[in-house]
């Protein structure tokens, strides 16, 4: 049985991609927690706003409104702040791109996941605004360097699941 992983990091800094690699070599299962949300409530509440004709269209616009999404998420949480996090994690064993601190220390303080990576491309892009983002680096309990080309980033996968594994 995997271990339940919890991956963040700023926005296009790679948590899709390690989850991927995840996925592919070491059979874990994820869904991006956005599509996670979109599916289960963000489309109904924008798509009238935004005139999104589908849900794949407000998933793909997501990034334009980064913030909205962001209080649209802590909303949903409201008054547990574990309760999206439990839900991602009864269907899959990462939950990747959580962004909310109040939500990560009500999952850590109830157990819903085992171990939590960061994803570090800082000497590429910048950090996320704190209106969307408020989670912090020293949060987390593992770093993945992303600043190097895919098959390196490849190789510091294998070596955090080696350590995790054993």
């Amino acid at each position: 049985m995997n271990k339940k992983l919890l991956v963040i990091g700023h926005g296009r800094h790679g948590k899709d991609t390690v989850c991927e690699i995840l996925r592919d070599k070491y059979n874990y299962t994820f869904e991006s927690s956005s599509k996670f949300c979109s599916t289960r409530f963000i489309y109904n509440q924008l798509k009238d706003k935004y005139g999104y004709v589908n849900e794949e269209q407000c998933y793909a616009d997501r990034h334009n409104h980064r913030t909205e999404w962001y209080d649209a998420i802590c909303a949903y949480n409201v008054p547990d702040a574990a309760t999206l996090g439990r839900e991602m994690f009864g269907a899959y064993d990462i939950y990747c791109g959580l962004r909310n601190k109040r939500e990560f220390f009500a999952m850590q303080n109830t157990g819903v996941f085992e171990h939590c990576i960061w994803v570090d491309r800082s000497m590429h892009l910048p950090p996320e605004s704190k209106d969307s983002m408020s989670l912090e680096h020293w949060m987390s309990d593992f770093t993945i360097d992303n600043n190097g080309t895919l098959e390196e980033l490849q190789f510091n996968v294998d070596q955090l699941m080696s350590y995790i594994r054993t």
